[in-house]
């Protein structure tokens, strides 16, 4: 017996956001369907995904929201609406999830980097450049976009310290050849960039541990180091597999993966970085990197620090998940970047799925419920000539003129067409090319819809006794083509496409991969089961109404319990403000007061070259080691007074509210930039 195929597909795997938004469902979700349509064609499916879960931005996120950095990863990842829940959510069929933060992958990560450390491949030195943290990315001064990080645009920070460093030098050449003399990346765009932007003027070796955070694995020879992103998140594609580890026994099964699917942002990182460090390793390289697009709202990428992000929750209640699904992959190339709006994604709904999909089926099923009580006669399947026309379409012959009698015009064009739907279809997918291989399942519904109004099955109705056995082929034809569409449709519409195989009553072996290039698979003597109408026509001022009300409702729900102390009613002139004298100050030293739980003692400099000292009541929201080196704003002309029996020379600038009942405050800081002294107006 002939051995399965086997297949390894990849998403890239995600750092933690406190907000999801449709943007990560994007590449799962087209992920997920390359899967499923790998299973369907009878493939053994490895899938995976996960979460990166290391860094100084997780490890900044859970200082300043008083918990562990485990702890905030856990929230993210398994809490409440995380990306587990969400994954569940969108239906996906991951058969391995990996976190950075399991044990299994940091024993194999040090082995790792001891490995290309052994190699000679890497080095300790000292990183001196700029440093995006909400990217964790270094850049050389040359690659900034006037002055900022060239991928999401923020400002970036002068970085130095003592790192190791691999020699991706080393691998340009190599690395070269396999972008421009292989299909390695795809879209072939992808590969000019890298080339041109990053190869040509010199690929500099890449820093890979840091020592300003501890948040991350540590390297076992070195342990004031932890592993940086590049090794630590690119390799998880090969230890989920096992590569280092007892936790799994895969990797000579799947690896080297089938395709890796990123969004075009983290190219670099896969294209250059991922199999230089597979070159260091001596293992073999994936077969293929494929970097997407965006999803974009308002011409810009979505993204929570922009404030332009779409819950994907609030539009799965609302519209379903398959509906989303489909909208995802229906509307956009996969390689391009695509424009989101709800608009698109109602008129997709209405057009594609209740139009066309659901009504075809609707039509259908409730036609063989009028004429024939729910199951066709006797001798309605598919003729021979039919079957002989769909064989020979579905082998690319030339099949024209094979049918003869009435109605053969309209039943030769439309078992032609869906007979050599799977082999279109197939061709697409295998290219990536989603949108494609939709359009050519819908090209075959619409002519089903056509093929009812040609027929005229109501009209044929009128006499049954001379018209029966034809009304009876009509619904028939249209059954299976519902049957050959719904199958092709299962890797993007799972609970739906099940569901129009139960309505037309298709069996187990005619719902298939084989089955689909096989015209006349249904019984011809079916019986169809009507259900609900599988996707409504929605009323689009209506559904944007709620959704607008949702995102608002979203909005005030992620400020709970937010209480602002209301403003003085009693007004201050202008000449009596003018005598509050605020400056900016650096805390040079700050530590706890013995005998309080709320005081803090600061050392400040605030320019005038003599140290202020003031105290402040904020021990139970700031640790001292956390505010030195910061810059504050402060009054400085107030009357020294004694607190705990020591002297405050003025007072901290702080905000004040209520969140979720209880006090909570936060110090105003302000640009380090600002020099100590600098009056504030």
């Amino acid at each position: 017996m002939e051995a399965k195929k086997r297949f390894y597909i990849t998403t890239p795997i995600y750092y933690p956001s406190d907000k999801l938004h449709i943007g990560h469902t994007y590449c799962t979700v087209a992920t997920d369907a390359m899967a499923r349509y790998k299973r369907l064609t009878g493939c053994e499916v490895m899938f995976l995904t996960g979460t990166d879960e290391h860094g100084q931005k997780i490890e900044d996120k859970a200082r300043e929201a008083g918990i562990t950095p485990q702890q905030f990863v856990d929230n993210i990842v398994t809490g409440d609406r995380g990306i587990l829940d969400l994954w569940k959510l969108m239906n996906i069929s991951n058969d391995r999830f990996i976190r950075t933060t399991d044990a299994y992958h940091v024993t194999a990560i040090q082995k790792i980097f001891r490995k290309m450390y052994d190699n000679g491949d890497i080095y300790k030195g000292t990183y001196k450049g700029k440093y995006c943290k909400p990217c964790e990315s270094f850049w050389t001064e040359s690659q900034l976009v006037d002055g900022k990080c060239p991928d999401c645009g923020r400002e970036v920070q002068d970085a130095e310290e003592e790192a190791y460093f691999f020699r991706l030098s080393k691998y340009a050449d190599k690395v070269q050849h396999l972008l421009e003399d292989t299909d390695f990346l795809e879209p072939r765009s992808r590969v000019n960039e890298m080339v041109n932007n990053f190869i040509k003027p010199g690929l500099e070796d890449l820093c890979v541990s840091r020592t300003s955070f501890t948040w991350g694995i540590p390297v076992d020879f070195d342990p004031g180091h932890v592993v940086y992103v590049w090794v630590d998140a690119l390799s998880n594609y090969i230890t989920a597999l096992g590569y280092g580890n007892d936790q799994y026994h895969d990797y000579e099964t799947f690896w080297p993966a089938d395709v890796h699917f990123v969004g075009k942002e983290i190219v670099r990182f896969h294209s250059i970085i991922w199999p230089a460090m597979l070159m260091s390793l001596g293992e073999p390289l994936p077969k293929k990197v494929f970097g997407h697009g965006w999803l974009l709202l308002d011409g810009g990428k979505m993204s929570k620090s922009k404030g332009n992000v779409v819950d994907p929750y609030i539009l799965a209640e609302m519209f379903g998940v398959d509906a989303l699904r489909f909208f995802l992959l229906r509307t956009f190339p996969f390689g391009s970047d695509g424009n989101f709006s709800n608009e698109a994604l109602i008129q997709t709904i209405n057009v594609d799925l209740a139009n066309d999909l659901g009504n075809l089926l609707s039509r259908t099923v409730s036609m063989v419920g009028k004429y024939f009580g729910g199951t066709l006669p006797q001798g309605s399947g598919a003729s021979q000539a039919e079957q002989a026309l769909a064989a020979a379409v579905a082998g690319n012959a030339d099949a024209s003129g094979s049918l003869s009698g009435e109605g053969c015009q309209f039943d030769g064009e439309l078992i032609g067409l869906a007979a050599g739907l799977r082999s279109r279809y197939e061709d697409a997918m295998e290219h990536f090319a989603f949108q494609n291989a939709l359009t050519e399942i819908f090209k075959v519904i619409g002519r089903a819809n056509k093929y009812i109004d040609e027929n005229a099955p109501w009209v044929l109705a009128k006499d049954m006794e001379a018209n029966g056995s034809r009304l009876a082929h009509v619904m028939y034809n249209l059954l299976e083509t519902l049957r050959i569409c719904a199958i092709l449709l299962t890797p993007f519409i799972p609970t739906s496409a099940a569901e129009v195989l139960r309505q037309i009553g298709a069996c187990e072996a005619c719902s298939t991969w084989e089955s689909a290039a096989a015209w006349g698979s249904l019984s011809g003597t079916v019986t169809v089961q009507r259900g609900d109408n599988l996707f409504p026509r929605i009323d689009t001022d209506k559904a944007l109404e709620q959704l607008e009300a949702a995102a608002e409702a979203a909005r005030k729900a992620a400020l709970p319990g937010l209480g602002i102390e209301p403003q003085l009613e009693e007004k201050v002139d202008f000449d009596t403000f003018c005598k509050s004298d605020f400056r900016a100050v650096k805390v040079k030293a700050c530590e706890a007061v013995k005998k309080s739980a709320k005081l803090l003692k600061f050392t400040l400099d605030d320019g005038t070259g003599v140290d202020r000292q003031i105290l402040s009541g904020i021990a139970m929201w700031y640790k001292p080691e956390e505010l030195v080196g910061k810059t504050l704003m402060a009054i400085v002309n107030l009357p020294p007074r004694k607190m705990m029996g020591q002297e405050s020379q003025g007072m901290l600038i702080s905000a004040v509210h209520t969140e979720k009942g209880e006090e909570a405050l936060n110090l105003i800081m302000l640009d380090d930039k600002i020099p100590a002294g600098a009056k504030m107006c």
